[in-house]
């Protein structure tokens, strides 16, 4: 049996967006409902909170330092702590009763940024890329949750999940970076998939929310590896620490009647594989 582990034991509402930051060598997650961008250096145990004045659905780090986040009301710049940057806006976009959702920074350096509605209603939401100028191209104009969003180790394939269609998808990407030629990749038949990374293999990882999972597929969509979790929601996963082969969960209590102890906490599975190095923001 799998061995799973407590990163950090929290209660976050919705935790989401596990990203590790090769630069500071630690772990950048997000509590979505909390408005709370955390940070864990597993070697120190260390870690930061920083409140933001909005939903929060992903924070990325930036090449010089600092962070890029997927706001409410769009994309927003920190500068490194302690620096004084002041927070300022990368793009702008309020929508009534829309909100930010994951994120991935892509091999070029730009952000692939997501969004849905609160009442989660079909179509609500879009799934967007903006370049470290600010600016921004829609990719999709019709999804529901915008969720997960990787890519191949060769970057020749964009993975993506509209989570209520159970779908993971797969794109091709061209020479200008956009991807093209949706197709289907695999459905996920217990639970909705959610966040998702891709490991040296170029295989795919997902969380399974409501599936209380963690499934491995490889590239031509066949069903991996199951690592069963203790918490029913788990959220997303990426693979961190200095070797990239510790595999984090993001997880979440929220809608929950009786949560488990851990829902809310950030696992770990020792070992789980090898990861790839994710680029910073090159904004």
């Amino acid at each position: 049996m799998t061995p799973v582990e407590v990163a950090v034991r929290a209660d976050a509402a919705l935790g989401e967006g596990p990203t590790w930051d090769a630069r500071e060598q630690r772990l950048i997650w997000v509590d979505i409902l909390g408005s709370r961008v955390h940070t864990y250096d597993p070697v120190s145990g260390h870690r930061t909170v920083m409140a933001t004045e909005q939903h929060g659905g992903a924070a990325k780090p930036r090449a010089g330092g600092g962070l890029v986040v997927n706001l409410r009301d769009g994309v927003g710049l920190y500068g490194p702590a302690g620096s004084g940057e002041p927070f300022r806006w990368l793009h702008r976009e309020p929508v009534p009763g829309r909100r930010a959702n994951d994120a991935a920074v892509a091999p070029d350096g730009s952000l692939f940024f997501g969004t849905m509605r609160y009442d989660e209603a079909p179509r609500g939401g879009s799934l967007s890329r903006i370049a470290p100028d600010g600016t921004v191209r829609t990719i999709l104009d019709d999804v529901a949750v915008s969720n997960g969003t990787g890519w191949s180790p060769d970057g020749r394939l964009m993975y993506y999940i509209d989570s209520p269609t159970r779908r993971i998808d797969v794109f091709d990407v061209g020479e200008d970076q956009l991807p093209t030629n949706r197709r289907l990749l695999v459905t996920v038949d217990d639970g909705f998939p959610d966040g998702l990374t891709v490991d040296a293999d170029g295989c795919v990882w997902v969380a399974l929310w409501d599936g209380g999972a963690v499934r491995r597929y490889t590239p031509s969509g066949d069903l991996d590896r199951v690592i069963d979790l203790p918490v029913r929601r788990p959220t997303a996963c990426a693979f961190g620490g200095p070797d990239l082969t510790d595999l984090y969960i993001t997880t979440a209590r929220t809608g929950l009647d009786a949560p488990h102890p851990l829902s809310g906490s950030v696992l770990v599975i020792p070992g789980a594989g090898k990861g790839l190095p994710q680029p910073a923001f090159a904004g």
